[in-house]
């Protein structure tokens, strides 16, 4: 019989929805088909997986690649709800070991386009950026400062499995990361209203490897950060707009160097 809402197992998988459990036992959950495929593609990520009945047969599939070592537990729809931080619950979670990109294992693989996401602290435009940047063929993401936890539901959910795929480095000094990116042989870039070099007219620059940084929602990058940039980058406004959204700003930022670099 599928598991209920009231079960221990299920309360205790539960939990997980509290950031200081995830930080404590180490592990996070990931809901929806997109992310749990994503996370079994991961060797060694996937702990146990809860499903309904109704889900098992929707993603057979899905569920006969999982590993030998990954446990399969029926749940019913209450259990699953439960479990889950979306509006409609998928039927379909896992629980999964914590990410822990380290810097070493980023700067070994000589980057070439990364994402710095400084103090971003809503977790759909975190897993946005996370998604298009595993589209446009970043190397890494960095979540740094007062950032978004990368393994809340919905950073997880917004980045579509990419979380699973693109290495995210978690770094409290956001200084410390441009340093870092700095040192590793990036063009360090600054998204800026008044900045002196128009993205449409980077190609020069973008074409090499680069480090974009992109500031908080509301208050974008300090001043201190920004001027740590090799150069500040304004995106054209042709209509009456005055600006664009973080993970908007962001994806036309990060396409504009995938074009250059081709």
């Amino acid at each position: 019989m599928p598991l209920a809402a009231g079960n221990a197992r299920v309360k205790d998988a539960r939990r997980l929805s509290r950031r200081s459990v995830r930080t404590e036992r180490r592990l996070f959950l990931a809901e929806g088909p997109n992310a749990v495929a994503a996370a079994l593609a991961r060797p060694g990520c996937v702990v146990e997986l809860f499903v309904t009945p109704a889900a098992a047969g929707r993603h057979a599939d899905l569920l006969a690649a999982a590993p030998d070592d990954v446990e399969v537990v029926l749940v019913d729809d209450r259990a699953a709800a439960a479990l889950s931080d979306a509006v409609t619950a998928p039927g379909l979670v896992a629980v999964c070991h914590l990410l822990d990109a380290g810097w070493d294992d980023v700067v070994a693989a000589s980057p070439r386009l990364v994402a710095v996401c400084a103090d971003v602290r809503d977790p759909g435009n975190a897993g946005t950026v996370v998604r298009t940047a595993d589209a446009a063929g970043a190397d890494a993401v960095v979540l740094a400062g007062d950032a978004v936890d990368l393994h809340n539901a919905k950073t997880v959910r917004a980045s579509a499995g990419s979380v699973f795929s693109l290495p995210v480095v978690v770094e409290r000094d956001p200084a410390a990361a441009v340093r870092r990116l700095a040192d590793a042989g990036l063009t360090v870039l600054a998204t800026a209203a008044d900045g002196e070099l128009d993205l449409f007219a980077a190609d020069d620059v973008l074409a090499g490897g680069v480090a974009w940084l992109f500031g908080n929602e509301a208050s974008g990058l300090p001043a201190d950060l920004a001027a740590l940039a090799d150069h500040r980058v304004s995106i054209p406004l042709a209509g009456h707009a005055e600006s664009l959204n973080l993970a908007t700003a962001a994806a036309v930022c990060l396409y504009a160097s995938a074009r250059a670099r081709r």
